[in-house]
């Protein structure tokens, strides 16, 4: 049987995917990217190219060109994502899909419709209902199918029209532009010094001549197009999803009904994660009611967990919350997000301090949401309020030992006015937050500037000295004066 690929390229995918989250963007549009020390044009609409606007033009040229060019970000990483869920998507049509990557930003497809194609009526009837599908979801789209994936990939990019099917891949790759080889702009342009600037002027040199001049990959290149030399599509291979589901033969209502049959569920589940070394981070039940209706209940784990019992306890409260209406007849349990747990060797048969204390984090977090627990990072400033970060506790390490330094207080606020003499040293009496406060002891000063690579408004006094303050009435106060605008504040309390 013959082999036929098709090349699916998107050539303006990253604008295409701006305008599926944002409709209502100004066009002409234009994706930036940073190249050495200025910024370039990384994907074009089609009104910004029809304005003379070119990918890796100067934004500064581009926008004195088209003065209202509205531009954002271009992000690679949500590309990858986009073309992974594209090539999920394409598997209704091939078995064998892959993500075109010679490039350094993947921009397509590649399918191995071999003996599949007839299954949607032909390669023709297919390679329509593709394009139709993918202009229904906004994004502008090439195809060209040929007996090669050089030859595909090369009609889908510089082919005369958005849909090529070609026979024979040597006299259809004849008339395209050298650079369609997928060659080096440095190897096209000497190409063109020689008069060879089209795919078929290469059959008029020697190829022992090409070969040293150029090296192999010219006729590396060329072979595979033509199919001289065979180059298979590299699909990834398919993971299954961890997922598993439960058909009842009569509905089901009471809660521990349910959890019953939960609790099989994750003994299936647990029992696979086992054999892979994974554990679930988030789990996810689907219940399916006898009118067709759903119910849904899942849980986010701090930890990676292939315990039943344990993951079940978690499941109570969601599950006790559920409306069973007529009943339950099908139960799905999937775990979308798994990370390696490998076996580990438990001290006197109990759970480490860091388990327990992740699995109070997941408790609460079931609760409060895991992203509301949060944990204070060490930062490296000598500022008070640039010293420490804070982040999500469940998807962070615990510090090491915080950096030694002078003790700090114990709250922290914002600066607040200190009503007294404004001399250098602190006051014997003053009056903060309404009240009055004598002073027992004073301890500084410790004197802290300014991050000058920084400009921050709170700062922009100067430099500050920060004094310890013990007062008669109790509160023990931090302190300090601004000598260049006389002044005190307090900015916290220690224990």
């Amino acid at each position: 049987m013959d082999t036929r690929i098709l090349s699916l390229f998107l050539p303006r995918l990253a604008s295409d995917l701006a305008r599926r989250r944002q409709s209502d963007l100004p066009d002409p549009l234009a994706l930036i990217a940073r190249q050495g020390r200025g910024e370039v044009l990384a994907c074009l609409s089609a009104r910004a190219s029809a304005l003379g606007l070119r990918r890796g033009q100067a934004l500064s040229e581009a926008r004195a060109l088209v003065p209202d060019l509205t531009t954002l970000p271009y992000a690679p990483a949500l590309l990858a994502h986009a073309l992974g869920g594209l090539r999920r998507w394409a598997l209704r049509y091939a078995p064998w899909v892959a993500v075109d990557s010679f490039v350094e930003a993947p921009d397509g497809l590649v399918l191995d419709l071999t003996g599949s194609a007839h299954l949607m009526g032909g390669e023709a009837a297919l390679a329509e209902d593709m394009a139709q599908r993918l202009e229904a979801m906004g994004f502008e789209a090439r195809l060209a199918v040929a007996p090669t994936p050089g030859a595909a990939r090369a009609l889908a990019r510089f082919g005369p029209a958005p849909l090529v099917l070609a026979e024979d891949a040597r006299a259809a790759l004849a008339p395209l532009p050298m650079a369609a080889l997928r060659l080096d702009a440095e190897t096209v342009a000497s190409l063109a010094r020689l008069g060879l600037s089209r795919v078929g002027d290469l059959s008029r040199a020697p190829r022992a001549t090409l070969t040293r001049r150029f090296g192999p990959a010219l006729m590396l290149r060329l072979d595979q197009a033509t199919g001289a030399l065979r180059e298979p599509v590299a699909a990834p291979p398919e993971v299954p999803p961890h997922a598993v589901r439960l058909s009842l033969p009569e509905p089901i209502g009471l809660t521990s009904d349910v959890m019953a049959g939960l609790v099989r569920l994750l003994e299936r589940l647990c029992k696979r994660l086992t054999e892979e070394e994974a554990g679930a981070r988030h789990l996810h039940l689907d219940l399916q009611r006898t009118d067709g209706t759903r119910a849904e209940a899942e849980i986010t784990l701090a930890r990676p967990m292939r315990d039943p019992a344990a993951m079940a306890a978690l499941f109570e409260r969601a599950v006790e919350a559920l409306d069973a209406g007529f009943g339950f007849d099908r139960l799905r349990l999937s775990a979308p997000l798994v990370e390696p747990l490998p076996p580990a060797q438990l001290q006197g048969g109990k759970a480490s301090g860091a388990d327990d204390f992740a699995d109070l984090m997941t408790r609460l977090g079931n609760r409060v949401g895991l992203e509301a627990l949060i944990r204070f990072l060490p930062a490296d400033s000598h500022i008070p309020e640039r010293a420490f970060l804070t982040a999500a506790a469940a998807f962070t390490d615990a510090p090491g030992p915080w950096p030694l330094g002078p003790e700090r207080p114990l709250i922290l606020f914002p600066p607040e006015p200190l009503r007294g003499p404004a001399a250098p040293v602190p006051p014997q009496r003053f009056r903060w937050r309404r009240r009055s406060f004598s002073l027992v002891r004073a301890t500084g000063p410790e004197r802290l500037t300014p991050e000058w690579w920084l400009d921050d408004p709170l700062w922009r006094s100067g430099v500050r000295d920060y004094w310890r303050l013990e007062t008669g009435e109790g509160p023990r106060l931090w302190a300090f004066h601004t000598p260049q605008e006389p002044g005190w504040a307090v900015q916290g309390e220690f224990a």
